[in-house]
C-alpha cells in the first residue's frame, strides 16, 4: 500500500548494473519496446576500473570509490546486474557474495533477459550457461503429469469441438465440390528428432507444392482458401491436432513442430536449435502466444528464444497459463500479436 503512496516510479525495482560497456548497454536496447511495462529503475552503472569501455550512458555511471554494498544500500538496490563485456578482466567476486549474503539479489544480464522478456537470448547463451541454471529439469513425475494433463485437456476440448469440427468438415466438403480431401496430413519432427505424421483440417487449396519443395506459409498466401482463412484466424485447423495428443505424438502444450526439411536447415543455422526438440511439441506454446506467426530464418530465431524459456521452466502451471492465454487470443483476440 505505501508503495502505491509514494507514486508509480518509487514503486519500481531499483537495480543497478555492474559494467558500463556494449553488455550494459543492451539491457535499455533490448528492453525499449516494453519500457511502459518496466517494473525496473536503473539507478545506475558502475564501472570497475578501465577494464571497460563507457557505452552506457554517462548520466547513471556511479564512481566505483567505495565498497559495493555500501553503493548498493546508498540507493536502496533490489537487485544487482553484472553486465561486464569480459568478467575474466576484474570480476568483483568478493564484493558481489557481499551483496548477496546482505539480501540484495545477483543476477547475470542472461538471467535477467530471461525474467524481463520471457525468452532466453541466444546471442549471449553459453553452453556453461544450459548446464548451471536452474530449469532445463524434467523429472519422470512431471512427464507422467503432463501426460495424463494432455489426455484429459485434449479429450475434454475434441468433446466440446466436435460440433465445430463437423460444421468445419461440411464447409470444407462445400468449397472443394465434395472432391477435396478434408484433413491435410503431413511429417513433422517431434520429441528427439522422432518423426510423425500430423492432422490439420485442409486450409490450403490441393497441391500447394506442387514441385514437392517445402515452403513457409506466409501472410496474406495466395494458397489459402476462403474457409482455410476463416479456420486459420480461429486456430479450427489445429483441432485434429487433438488426435496426435491422443496418440502421443504431441503433447496439448510445447514448441510447434516442424517440417524435416526446416529442421535440417534451422539446425545448421541457428546455434541452439535441436534442444527445441527435447521435449514433445504442442498444439499451442509459449512462442505462439508471444510472437506473431513467421516465416523466416529470424522468426525461427526469436520463437526459439522462447522455446528454450518454455523448455526450462516446464511445468503444468507454466501449461495452464499458456492455454488461458490461447484462449485470449481465440476468443477475443487478446495476448497475441
Amino acid at each position: 500500500f505505501s508503495k502505491y503512496l509514494l507514486g508509480k516510479e518509487a514503486a519500481k525495482e531499483q537495480i543497478l548494473i555492474i559494467g558500463t560497456g556494449n553488455a550494459a548497454s543492451s539491457i535499455n536496447r533490448v528492453l525499449r519496446r516494453s519500457s511502459d511495462r518496466r517494473a525496473f529503475k536503473i539507478a545506475g552503472y558502475v564501472r570497475y576500473e578501465d577494464c571497460e569501455s563507457k557505452v552506457a550512458s554517462s548520466a547513471n555511471i556511479i564512481p566505483h570509490d567505495r565498497p559495493l554494498l555500501e553503493i548498493a544500500r546508498d540507493y536502496n538496490i533490489e537487485e544487482i546486474v553484472v553486465a561486464m563485456d569480459d568478467a575474466r578482466q576484474q570480476f568483483p567476486m568478493h564484493e558481489l557474495l557481499d551483496c548477496k549474503l546482505s539480501g540484495i539479489s545477483v543476477v547475470d544480464l542472461l538471467s535477467f533477459f530471461e525474467m524481463q522478456t520471457g525468452k532466453v537470448m541466444i546471442s549471449l547463451l553459453k553452453p556453461s550457461w544450459l548446464v548451471f541454471s536452474d530449469g532445463f529439469v524434467v523429472t519422470e513425475i512431471t512427464i507422467r503429469l503432463k501426460r495424463l494433463f494432455d489426455v484429459l485437456v485434449s479429450a475434454a476440448v475434441l468433446i466440446i469441438a466436435l460440433p465445430i469440427m463437423v460444421l468445419t468438415s461440411i464447409a470444407l466438403m462445400l468449397e472443394g465440390g465434395l472432391k477435396g480431401s478434408i484433413l491435410f496430413m503431413q511429417t513433422r519432427v517431434g520429441e528427439n528428432g522422432r518423426t510423425f505424421t500430423i492432422y490439420k483440417f485442409r486450409s490450403m487449396i490441393e497441391n500447394a507444392e506442387k514441385d514437392g519443395e517445402a515452403i513457409w506459409a506466409s501472410k496474406n498466401d495466395d494458397r489459402i482458401t476462403v474457409v482455410g482463412s476463416l479456420i486459420r484466424k480461429t486456430r479450427i485447423d489445429e483441432l485434429p491436432q487433438l488426435f496426435n495428443v491422443l496418440k502421443g505424438d504431441m503433447s496439448f502444450v510445447g514448441p510447434r513442430p516442424e517440417r524435416p526439411e526446416f529442421v535440417v536447415k534451422l539446425k545448421e543455422e541457428i546455434p541452439y536449435y535441436a534442444e527445441r526438440l527435447r521435449v514433445k511439441p504442442g498444439i499451442t506454446g509459449w512462442a505462439q502466444i508471444c510472437y506473431p506467426y513467421g516465416a523466416t530464418v529470424n522468426d525461427a530465431v526469436e520463437k526459439l528464444q522462447y522455446d528454450l524459456y518454455y523448455i526450462k521452466n516446464l511445468s503444468i502451471f507454466l501449461d495452464l497459463l499458456i492455454i488461458l492465454q490461447t484462449l485470449q487470443v481465440v476468443l477475443w483476440g487478446k495476448g497475441g500479436r
